[in-house]
């Protein structure tokens, strides 16, 4: 049998997991048999692992954190999340993803209602025909308050309108966020930009580098989700008759004022819900919508460069190492 070692001093802290049923809290050393069964971590007898297989457990367990009791007077508390760690405040358990998945319902209900005149020829509503794979990335990947919420504007048409996931670059969401829920077919399509789901041939480059950002940094999905998400403002995606993408700013002002008072209202929901401490705008216009729906409230907004070919300056310098320097002067990441 392996020798058991000490764990480090921040390991010994409190570990506390959320799930579904709730919260349950153990250390290494001691459980309280008094709980409720049903709160009780099923991860095995905690007094025979080793200090790898303790670590090794911090994760494995959706999502975990640990309490760091050393912040000193005058720091704010360290918060270690699978082993990264930030200074502010600790992100509480709980389970946000069926308020998001209602408030995601509500939404697509009332977008769906909402008509557009020329340019817009036609409009695709990834929350109907691709429901079941965006349920499915809030359920998984939602499921407790974070510090950072990341916001795009709307689908692209080879990303979320393929895949109902923000940014949803095909490779992405297969191969690293492991969704494979099926995608449906709208009721109408347009001939130049047909919904295949995940054969889609065409690549997102915005997802595709943004998604390559957070894969890098945090190796896997289970670790950046434990303090970020990425939601879109609108969920909707306009084509012209060409086929081509016309975005939200360029609709006509009354239509444009319809959609804006939905969304806002949706995103007000999605930060009441999860509590960020930091709303970073993915390019200019979500910046603006953020910054006019989080006014009065105690949230930090930031913006980012946003990674769509369309933009010279992205496509110029290696785009993840400019965001990540832009986050990091923002005091989001370290």
């Amino acid at each position: 049998m392996p020798s058991r070692q000490p764990l480090q001093k921040t390991e010994q802290r409190l570990l506390l997991m959320t799930s579904e049923m709730g919260f349950c809290a153990a250390n290494r050393n001691a459980t309280n048999p008094k709980r409720d069964s049903n709160l009780q971590p099923k991860v095995g007898p905690p007094r025979e692992t080793t200090q790898g297989q303790n670590r090794a457990l911090l994760l494995q367990v959706r999502p975990a954190f640990l309490l760091d009791e050393e912040a000193g007077s005058g720091h704010k508390p360290v918060c270690i999340l699978a082993g990264l760690k930030y200074r502010g405040r600790a992100l509480q358990p709980s389970d946000t993803s069926q308020p998001l998945i209602a408030a995601a319902r509500e939404l697509s209900d009332r977008v769906g209602r909402l008509k557009f005149a020329r340019p817009v020829a036609h409009v695709y509503h990834p929350l109907t025909y691709a429901g079941k794979a965006h349920a499915e990335y809030l359920h998984r990947f939602g499921g407790s308050r974070k510090r950072v919420v990341f916001l795009g504007m709307n689908p692209g048409p080879f990303g979320m309108v393929q895949t109902g996931i923000p940014f949803g670059e095909i490779a992405a969401v297969r191969d690293w966020l492991k969704i494979s829920a099926p995608i449906e077919k709208p009721v109408a399509e347009h001939s130049r930009r047909p919904i295949l789901g995940y054969d889609c041939p065409r690549s997102e480059v915005s997802g595709r580098r943004l998604w390559k950002l957070f894969s890098e940094r945090f190796g896997s999905p289970e670790k950046f989700f434990m303090e970020h998400f990425v939601v879109n403002y609108c969920p909707l995606a306009f084509l012209s008759e060409t086929g081509s993408n016309v975005t939200p700013d360029k609709l006509a002002k009354t239509e444009r004022a319809r959609l804006e008072e939905v969304c806002d209202e949706h995103l007000r929901r999605v930060l009441e819900i999860l509590q960020p401490e930091w709303l970073i705008g993915i390019g200019a216009f979500a910046m603006k919508r953020g910054e006019l729906v989080a006014a009065g409230a105690k949230i930090r907004v930031g913006q980012i460069l946003h990674p769509s070919p369309a933009s010279p300056k992205a496509n110029r310098q290696d785009w993840g190492k400019s965001a990540t320097q832009e986050l990091v002067a923002l005091g989001v990441w370290k």
